[in-house]
């Protein structure tokens, strides 16, 4: 009772942030979904930047974005229903409209996958693994059939031995992060495979589909007990044989693994 006490405060405060909206363009829009943009800044996890240019500009609402959203207020009005039912109500139905939005905006028919980013008329259609945050953390945010498009484009384009590529193969895909600080920059999140990747790829396996695929592990595992001397990398080139990169012993390829 008193962690609960303690707690619940904070996660309102926490939600209560996005719905008044902050800096930084960060808030929640008249669909329920959360937008965040600021001028030269990357805002998500894919941030390299060389001065004013955002190598991966992606403002607007990320895909990953609406299904941390989702999740965070199904899963706080599932936990604290008891002390605050009014309360648990409100976030619940805030949840279901923000369903139904990213539905209705981030289906992309003509490639059978979801939009990476949508901003009002743009729809960026990189295909990218952000996506499958909209499988793996809750009750998929598309119906059955889609989830499994998605997963399999996904196994096909992104999925490596010891991580998952940061785009696909193909234009803006640079699948060896070598060279100057510019050059690895612009690989960073380019093409590039991120071990931690692998963490909420089986999530989604497992929501989807109800199992794990087999072997996930065996990439690293085999790098752990090779040239990773029991530690896992940052980052993999994204085109075989995946060489190493960046820092040789990362948290969280650690702790996803």
């Amino acid at each position: 009772p008193e962690a609960r006490s303690r707690l619940l405060p904070a996660v309102r405060a926490i939600i209560d942030g996005f719905l008044d909206g902050t800096r930084l363009g960060i808030g929640v829009d008249d669909d329920g979904l959360v937008h965040a943009a600021a001028p030269s800044l990357a805002l998500t996890w894919m941030d390299a930047r060389l001065g004013d240019w955002c190598v991966t500009p992606r403002a607007g609402k990320p895909v990953e974005l609406q299904a941390l959203w989702v999740a965070a207020l199904e899963s706080v009005a599932q936990l604290f229903g008891g002390d605050d039912p009014d309360y648990a109500h409100e976030l619940a139905d805030r949840a279901a409209w923000a369903r139904s939005s990213f539905a209705a905006s981030f289906w992309d028919e003509e490639h059978g996958w979801l939009y990476d980013v949508v901003d009002g008329p743009r729809r960026d259609a990189t295909l990218r693994p952000n996506q499958l945050y909209a499988l793996g953390l809750t009750t998929p945010l598309v119906d059955a059939a889609r989830a499994e498009r998605v997963l399999s484009v996904c196994e096909r384009e992104l999925v490596t031995p010891v991580g998952l590529r940061t785009r696909a193969r193909g234009d803006g895909y640079h699948g060896r992060i070598t060279g100057d600080q510019r050059a690895r920059d612009s690989a960073y999140h380019e093409g590039t495979a991120w071990p931690f990747l692998l963490g909420i790829y089986a999530d989604a396996c497992q929501r989807v589909r109800g199992r794990v695929a087999p072997g996930l592990l065996d990439g690293l595992r085999a790098h752990l007990m090779g040239d990773g001397l029991g530690e896992l990398a940052e980052i993999f080139d994204g085109d075989p044989p995946h060489q190493a990169r960046g820092c040789p012993a990362q948290a969280w390829s650690v702790a996803e693994a």
